[in-house]
């Protein structure tokens, strides 16, 4: 057992705002795959890539074979590398979020990588364009394309984690810190610290009847940040 502290991100609405992004990439993907116009839009929020593509194929009469939905993933990343030059024209950085992530760094006992509903390339280019990718260690990450179920990305992560710096991560070591729900079930599922952040589509009473251990309207205050991953001081509301 160490004394180190996990901290996994989510992305999309938690450190960045590339709000419509994920529809035309699907549209386009479903398009230049299966020759299909998009007609069913499954709901982003939370949710993993596979998760999302599984009800897309079977909502456009497709097979969610897993060659299907590998394909679909091959052109998802080839559309968000194609499109990388532009976002960050097409979004933004959440309040509070660089300060964040390099006050945490200042930390040597703290590791920062993610757990997010998108495809590890599709997170590199996410957060690249917005300088994001100095303090987070995207190779112990969990991705959405391990798993229609968000828990197993936080497992994921935290046996990754565990490889690289030869130690056990126990649950009371982890925080989670995510925009939905299921960012807050995913991490309550495995004894984790979860923190929800009221920057996406989800007010700050469902998180915290999601069971969010602590919620923030967003991450500008720094220092009450770094207070509820560091010292377990847990604010509600703030």
């Amino acid at each position: 057992m160490g004394n180190r502290t996990l901290v996994l991100w989510d992305i999309d609405l938690t450190l960045v705002d590339l709000t419509g992004i994920g529809r035309e990439w699907y549209s386009a993907a479903l398009t230049n795959t299966l020759g299909l116009a998009l007609s069913h839009v499954p709901a982003f929020p939370g949710r993993t890539e596979r998760a999302i593509t599984h009800e897309l194929l079977s909502a456009h009469g497709a097979q969610a074979t897993e060659e299907e939905i590998q394909a679909i993933f091959a052109e998802l990343i080839a559309i968000a590398e194609s499109e990388r030059h532009v976002l960050h024209e097409r979004g933004h950085v959440l309040p509070g979020v660089p300060e964040a992530l390099a006050a945490l760094a200042e930390h040597d006992h703290v590791v920062q990588s993610l757990v997010t509903g998108n495809l590890a390339e599709v997170s590199h280019v996410k957060l690249a364009p917005f300088g994001l990718l100095d303090h987070i260690d995207l190779e112990i990450g969990g991705y959405g394309s391990l798993s229609a179920e968000r828990s197993d990305l936080v497992s994921a992560a935290m046996d990754l984690a565990g490889r690289k710096h030869g130690e056990y991560f126990e649950p009371a070591s982890v925080v989670v810190i995510g925009d939905t729900p299921h960012d807050v079930r995913a991490a309550l599922h495995h004894g984790a610290i979860a923190i929800g952040v009221g920057t996406g589509r989800h007010s700050l009473t469902s998180l915290r009847e999601a069971g969010a251990h602590a919620v923030f309207r967003d991450l500008s205050d720094t220092e009450k940040v770094l207070s509820a991953v560091l010292d377990r001081q847990l604010p509600d509301g703030h």
